[in-house]
C-alpha cells in the first residue's frame, strides 16, 4: 500500500513538473527482458524526462533443483518510475534511475522421476503417497532500477523516436513456499514428508536466489504529441 500511495505521488509530482517545463509528452511502446511494454514520457526539466509504464512477459521453463525437476510458470510484471537524465543537453545520451513495483511471480510444480517418487533431502518419496508437489516464487515488491540509456522521445520537432536501455534492477532474494499436497498415509510419514519439503523449499530458494539481480535490455520506438 505504501508503495502504491509512492507511485501516485511521484506521478503527481511529474505531471506538476511538467507543467513548469516544456508542452509535450510521448508514449513508446518497448520490447526486452522485461517483456512487453508501454511508457508515457513527459519532461520535467530541459535535460530531465520522467517515464511512467508498465511492462508483462509470460515465461514458462523447466528446472532442477537438487535431485527435483519442477515445470515453472512464470508471469514477469513490473511497473516502472523512472528518471531519464540526459548528461548533455538535446544529446541522446541519458542516465537512468528509479523504482519498479515488481509484481513477478512463478508457479512451480514438482514432477516425479520416471519411477514415480520425488527425492527430498536424501530420502525417496512416491509421489502415488502424497499427491502433488506445487509451490510459488516471487520477490521483493519494491526493486531500485539503475542504469543507461539512448534515445530521447521528446526530441524538438520529430515526431518518431527510437530508444534502448541496459540497466539492472534490484528485486532481492526469492521468496519461495513449497508444499506437498494430498498426504494421508499416517501421521508420522506426512511430518517427516513435510519436514523433508521444507529443507528443499530452502535449497530451491537458494538457487533461484541467483536472479535478485535481474538485467534490463530493451529497445523500443516513440512517438511525441
Amino acid at each position: 500500500m505504501a508503495l502504491k500511495h509512492a507511485f501516485l505521488a511521484l506521478t503527481a509530482l511529474a505531471a506538476s513538473m511538467s507543467a513548469q517545463a516544456q508542452v509535450g509528452a510521448a508514449v513508446t511502446a518497448d520490447l526486452g527482458t522485461t517483456g512487453a511494454g508501454f511508457h508515457l514520457v513527459v519532461p520535467m526539466e530541459s535535460n530531465l524526462n520522467g517515464r511512467f509504464g508498465a511492462n508483462y512477459f509470460k515465461h514458462d521453463f523447466e528446472k532442477r533443483s537438487g535431485l527435483v525437476d519442477y515445470k515453472l510458470d512464470g508471469k514477469l510484471a513490473t511497473f516502472d518510475v523512472l528518471f531519464d537524465w540526459y548528461v548533455i543537453p538535446h544529446s541522446s545520451f541519458r542516465l537512468t534511475g528509479g523504482i519498479l513495483y515488481n509484481g513477478t511471480r512463478f508457479k512451480a510444480l514438482g514432477v516425479p522421476a520416471a519411477n514415480g517418487s520425488f527425492n527430498f533431502n536424501g530420502i525417496n518419496y512416491l509421489a502415488a503417497d502424497f499427491g502433488a508437489l506445487k509451490g510459488e516464487v516471487n520477490f521483493r515488491r519494491a526493486a531500485p532500477y539503475l542504469g543507461i540509456g539512448w534515445g530521447n522521445a521528446l526530441t524538438p520537432n520529430k515526431r518518431w523516436n527510437f530508444n534502448a536501455d541496459i540497466g539492472v534492477f534490484h528485486q532481492g532474494k526469492a521468496r519461495v513456499n513449497l508444499i506437498a499436497y494430498g498426504c494421508s498415509t499416517n501421521v508420522t510419514f506426512c511430518s517427516k514428508l513435510a519436514s523433508d519439503v521444507n529443507v528443499e523449499e530452502l535449497r530451491l530458494q537458494e538457487e533461484v536466489s541467483d536472479y535478485k539481480i535481474y538485467p534490463v535490455l530493451r529497445a523500443g520506438i516513440s512517438y511525441s504529441f
